[in-house]
């Protein structure tokens, strides 16, 4: 409803003025606006999960608050693997800042965890480490899970967040690619389950290799899937796509993902699937 509907054009209804010594006592953070539905959310309303209470869209998370929200027991693995130093300008410095803010040594954290009772082999991708992208150190840690998981005969729960392959590794990032997908076959061989989780965003090269590679594909609500990036696609078809294009719900419905899970029900879903698995090979 306009409250000025009975004003004239010619006599636009005054701005206010901000009160700046107000503003100064709001602390930053106490409101957010929804990525995906715009909606302002005073932060307390999101809780531990961190999920709009508009539309569900899941905030997204750094790999520790995950592991903290999903698991009872966790061990860390491969926590000192790291890239020898690179010449490419800049990115040992981006490295740096990268560990330093998300507590990791690249871009996914991996490690045993339990769910409930269910024993599992865990990786979470970090888009807050160089956007979650895809380099030779998370090649090696997902394939290092994998090859774990296969000796113990445990499943594999992996969340993926990720910008695509790192430019500054050149093809070594690429090749991760065909790694982890290898190393994946050779664990689906031996009968063991992969579920996939893809959170928001998940594109590129990951999105290309092991984010397509589970046994089960799940996917928290509206989150963001696809190779290329919609402008690239629109420049190249020349033709606008429709908003909800790539969001996982349009994912869903053409056939690529298995569920769309709120992250609030993704612990028990996780639970219940992998004691499916486990008592069917009983």
């Amino acid at each position: 409803m306009d409250l000025f509907n009975n004003q004239s054009n010619d006599h636009p209804a005054p701005k206010l003025k901000r009160n700046a010594q107000l503003n100064n006592q709001i602390p930053d953070g106490l409101f957010l606006a929804c990525p995906y539905c715009g909606a302002q959310i005073y932060s307390k309303q999101l809780g531990r999960e961190r999920v709009c209470p508009n539309c569900a869209y899941g905030f997204r998370l750094q790999a520790h608050e995950r592991v903290a929200l999903l698991t009872d027991e966790f061990i860390e693995l491969d926590a000192d693997l790291v890239l020898p130093p690179d010449d490419f300008p800049g990115y040992q410095a981006k490295l740096d800042r990268a560990r330093q803010q998300t507590d990791l040594n690249d871009s996914v954290l991996t490690g045993l965890a339990k769910l409930g009772q269910e024993k599992i082999a865990l990786g979470i991708m970090d888009s807050y480490f160089i956007m979650g992208s895809l380099g030779v150190i998370t090649g090696e840690k997902i394939a290092r899970l994998f090859e774990t998981a296969t000796q113990k005969s445990l499943p594999v729960v992996l969340f993926t967040a990720s910008g695509g392959a790192r430019m500054q590794e050149g093809i070594q990032s690429l090749m991760q690619m065909a790694k982890t997908s290898a190393v994946i076959a050779a664990h689906q061989e031996a009968g063991l389950l992969f579920i996939v989780v893809i959170t928001d965003p998940t594109t590129g090269g990951v999105t290309a290799s092991f984010a397509n590679d589970g046994d089960i594909t799940l996917a928290e609500p509206h989150a963001l899937i696809g190779f290329a990036g919609r402008r690239v696609i629109e420049q190249t078809i020349h033709e606008k796509l429709p908003s909800d294009f790539q969001r996982a719900e349009t994912v869903l419905e053409n056939g690529f993902i298995d569920a769309v899970v709120d992250r609030r029900e993704l612990k028990s879903m996780l639970m219940t699937l992998i004691g499916f698995h486990t008592k069917e090979k009983i």
